[in-house]
């Protein structure tokens, strides 16, 4: 698929000196020269790049893009184009280290393979059947999301990496490139301020800072008229600013730790390219930014685990661009930040994946200060006693400060209208050694049925599946009304404690009260979850919904569970002793088993004879 007119041949700009000073290009071989470049990453990207070269590049097709429209199916698409990227991403690594005529021939390929691609949007997030009944790219009328500003990027970059090696070598490629992200990103970003993630309505999500942080490296590096790049970037610094103001004061993200990746961090890389570009960064929102920085650590449970909400996954890719959480951490002063970061650039290991995208697989091989770090802690002093977030009502509180060790016990209030939602208002997670035992599911491939009207229907979205009460046969339901009430937190240094009202997020079971108070005991390393309801009469029966990970073994009065990665036993108790059952759910999605394994169970822990006015105890402690 090819797009229409050729641009005219002229001769590009010098490369930006904003985005030069936070990348230099490949002539600067001080920075360069291979034997200087971090091994591991150089070696890995080496060896992925020539089994590259052995094998076609990855063609996306017609046909998987309109299946988008027909059965929901995006993720085939997307992995074609996501593998199309992240070879030329390595290629272009390697063209700048080597200098090697075939990496730049590489690059070459992949570049104009990219600009004759007929949309760089992903088809979930195109508007051609809405605007135009069309189930193929209307490329008269390109969508600006999150996957065309990632192209735009890419190319950018590659631009200001290697233009003077592609002029010699192929005259005309660079006008090309300026010509494509033009029209199908800077014009189109010029022209229509309807876009929903400018936020304008008031609705700020993570695409603001994620297409506005690449439009900004593209305008950087692309735009050589002087008064329009200026005005790209003051419309840039107005849409960020949309962004910084909507993070709440504790710096949380209600989405969760995995998105803080693809929205705060996004934020914290922009302003700094700004910083470089126009020498300062609007200050009013620091107290926020340095909030957001200690977010990742704050809800961190230990090894590869992190407290989850939302859509995102308990057990996140570890190739995250930890260099940038690094540099703010630093820059901010916050130590802890700083550890949690620095734990993760292991020794003789990348420093860096090409999965982050090729602007952060830059930036980390060439910042000197994290390449230089020696990596691998086995201490957890970053990890807090506890961290409530008051914004999204989210208590995390483990046994011991700097530790795993033990139980740490999360607990959500909010309401299920959050970005991403799932309804899960007044839901919890324990974790013992670090791995949750009592878990969130998170969620499967994404389809058109994750963003449609048919998201609830979807096993891991409702509140059956997470560890709530299932009251009178109801599940809750979504909206900004389903909320917790009369929320309130209490920590000592004896225990760590949040109750929270449930009956707003059942209106239609009848619910008068349905207080639910968690409670986590240090000295004991106890977790108490006490339920405590008053119901009209009549109607079907309550259960509560323990969601569990790892081999459970049911009893009359409790379970046991061995918990994953070794981590242990629990024993989960409940009294008063009442009748429970339970249901295995077997998974075959990756991105639940890449997390659970090949299933996960639920104890359904049925209340009804203790009637319409009762209490329940739970409790978890670990066995040993």
């Amino acid at each position: 698929m090819s797009t229409p007119s050729e641009p005219a041949r002229r001769t590009p700009a010098r490369p930006s000196p904003a985005l030069t000073r936070v990348v230099p290009p490949a002539t600067d071989r001080a920075v360069w020269d291979p034997v200087i470049l971090d091994a591991a990453t150089l070696d890995g990207l080496r060896e992925r790049a020539e089994a590259d070269l052995v094998s076609p590049w990855p063609v996306p097709l017609a046909s998987g893009y309109a299946r988008y429209f027909a059965d929901g199916d995006r993720d085939r698409y997307e992995q074609v184009v996501f593998a199309r990227q992240a070879r030329l991403s390595r290629a272009t690594v390697l063209a700048a280290a080597t200098l090697e005529p075939a990496w730049l021939d590489e690059v070459i390929d992949g570049t104009v393979l990219l600009c004759e691609q007929s949309s760089w949007c992903w088809p979930a997030h195109d508007d051609t059947f809405t605007r135009h009944g069309a189930v193929l790219p209307t490329v008269t009328d390109p969508f600006l999301d999150l996957g065309a500003g990632e192209v735009a990027a890419q190319l950018a970059w590659i631009d200001h990496l290697l233009g003077p090696l592609l002029d010699d070598r192929v005259p005309g490629l660079r006008s090309r490139i300026r010509h494509e992200v033009d029209r199908r990103v800077l014009a189109p970003f010029e022209r229509r301020r309807d876009w929903h993630w400018l936020g304008l309505t008031g609705d700020v999500h993570n695409w603001n800072p994620w297409i506005h942080g690449n439009v900004l490296v593209a305008a950087l590096s692309l735009v050589d008229d002087p008064a329009r790049r200026a005005r790209l970037v003051g419309l840039v610094t107005e849409g960020l600013e949309r962004y910084a103001a909507s993070l709440p004061e504790d710096g949380a993200i209600d989405e969760g730790y995995s998105y803080w990746w693809n929205g705060a961090c996004r934020l914290i890389e922009a302003y700094d390219l700004l910083d470089w570009a126009a020498g300062h960064v609007p200050a009013e929102h620091a107290g926020r930014l340095r909030e957001t920085v200690a977010f990742p650590h704050r809800v961190h449970l230990g090894g590869a685990w992190y407290l989850n909400h939302a859509d995102g996954p308990a057990k996140p890719s570890p190739d995250q661009p930890w260099h940038v959480l690094y540099r703010a951490a630093r820059r901010s002063g916050d130590r802890a930040a700083e550890a949690h970061a620095a734990a993760q650039r292991r020794p003789g290991e990348p420093v860096a994946h090409e999965s982050q995208g090729l602007g952060r697989l830059l930036r980390a091989l060439t910042d000197p200060d994290w390449t230089a770090l020696p990596g691998g802690t086995a201490d957890e002093g970053w990890l807090h006693r506890e961290s409530w977030f008051p914004s999204t009502q989210v208590l995390v509180a483990r046994s011991q400060a700097g530790s795993s060790g033990g139980l740490t016990l999360a607990v959500k209030g909010g309401h299920n209208d959050e970005h991403h939602n799932h309804n899960d208002v007044g839901s919890f997670v324990v974790a013992l050694n670090g791995v949750p035992v009592l878990v969130d599911p998170g969620r499967p491939t994404y389809t058109a049925q994750t963003f449609g009207a048919g998201r609830y229907e979807i096993w891991t979205m409702r509140s059956g599946w997470h560890n709530l009460p299932e009251i009178r046969g109801h599940e809750q339901g979504a909206g900004r009304d389903r909320a917790a009430s009369y929320v309130a937190t209490e920590a000592r240094e004896a225990y760590a404690e949040m109750s929270v009202e449930l009956a707003n997020a059942y209106p239609e079971a009848g619910v008068r009260s349905w207080r639910r108070t968690a409670r986590l005991e240090r000295a004991a390393d106890t977790v108490t979850i006490r339920d405590e309801w008053d119901l009209q009469r009549g109607g079907p029966g309550t259960r509560v919904h323990l969601i569990v990970a790892g081999d459970v073994r049911l009893g009359p009065e409790g379970a046991e569970v061995t918990a994953l990665e070794g981590a242990g036993a629990a024993q989960i108790a409940w009294s008063p002793p009442v009748p429970a059952t339970m249901t295995v759910r077997d998974l075959d999605d990756p991105w639940l088993t890449g997390v659970w394994g090949d299933r996960l169970t639920r104890v359904e822990i049925d209340v009804s004879g203790l009637g319409p006015i009762g209490t329940l105890d739970l409790i978890v402690k670990e066995h040993r």
